[in-house]
């Protein structure tokens, strides 16, 4: 199965300067937001307000773990740093937490005590220019994370496609109110905004959480190297062959270690070259990733596989 195509993103959208841009896009928006809960008097405003102010901690905290990940390996870290995004996916989806708890807050106390609203139509004009910045930027965000393979950016992206929810239902909260009369409306549509953005922030550190746990490639791109694997030994008839096939993401770089058994009598620079082939192959065949082959000889394991076997259970 072919590698599905990566989505197209201008060259100068890096994570790094993407990022960047989100902490200029998350001032302009508290601006634009903090004036219209101003002018308006609107308690769903304010939960706006709040969630930008959100996204202005998240953008930097994930500008630098991006920043930290980018570090080449050293002596304390001979893997790299490329998990530091997973740092800033959680760290995301906790400031989504909090932000919704700041807004229930807010709007239960509105929801008991309603309160007229003032300017609301300057307030809904400002409201909507700042979500059309986020809404642009999150949409360009989130091509760029997946052509890059950036966690980090995916969740800054994310949780700036919440603020526009937010923001729409804010705008249809002010609307019903101004249409009907029933000032709560204002606050009941916030309380739903605060719980719809909940499950954004779970999702966030859930994935946070798995991608510090080593949690394999995707299924289609297991599959895919399978394949190739397969079809590359399909030649020796048996006598080459592989398996202990296991995978696992960190951050932009994707990692696949496995045995590439062989006879025993080959020489050494015949079974390094076939190994160099291999993994020359599927480097090429899957963008990022790193690929690392043991050779052995047929029907060997390692003394460590022959360890854990020795433990394992009998029937």
């Amino acid at each position: 199965m072919p590698s599905a195509p990566l989505p197209a993103a201008p060259r100068w959208a890096t994570p790094h300067r993407l990022l960047q841009l989100s902490v200029v896009v998350a001032i302009a928006t508290i601006v634009l937001k903090t004036l219209a809960w101003v002018v308006s008097g609107s308690v769903g405003l304010l939960s706006d307000a709040l969630e930008s102010l959100v996204n202005l901690v998240g953008a930097l905290f994930a500008l630098g773990m991006v920043t930290i990940a980018q570090r080449p390996a050293d002596d304390e870290h001979p893997y790299g740093h490329a998990k530091a995004e997973y740092f800033s996916a959680g760290f995301e989806g906790l400031l989504i937490f909090g932000a919704a708890a700041g807004i229930i807050w807010a709007s239960a106390q509105r929801l008991l005590s309603p309160q007229p609203l003032e300017q609301v139509g300057l307030g809904l004009v400002l409201s909507v220019v700042s979500s059309a910045l986020n809404g642009g930027l999150a949409w360009l965000m989130m091509r760029s994370a997946r052509a890059h393979r950036s966690l980090a950016l995916e969740a800054d992206a994310r949780h700036l496609y919440t603020d526009v929810w937010t923001s729409a239902g804010v705008v249809v909260g002010l609307l019903a109110a101004m249409a009907t009369g029933w000032l709560w409306l204002d606050a009941v549509v916030a309380l739903a905004v605060a719980l719809n953005i909940l499950k954004e922030g779970a999702e966030l550190i859930w994935r946070s959480s798995q991608g510090l746990m080593d949690q394999s490639l995707d299924a289609e791109v297991v599959a895919e190297i399978e394949q190739r694997v397969q079809r590359f030994c399909e030649p020796w008839q048996g006598q080459v062959y592989s398996d202990r096939l296991v995978s696992r993401r960190a951050g932009q770089r994707s990692f696949v270690d496995m045995h590439l058994h062989m006879p025993a009598d080959w020489s050494l620079g015949r079974a390094h070259e076939l190994r160099n082939t291999l993994e020359a192959e599927l480097m090429a065949a899957v963008p990022g990733l790193v690929a690392s082959i043991e050779v052995l000889p047929r029907g060997e394991n390692t003394e460590y596989e022959k360890t854990i076997q020795s433990e394992e259970p009998t029937a």
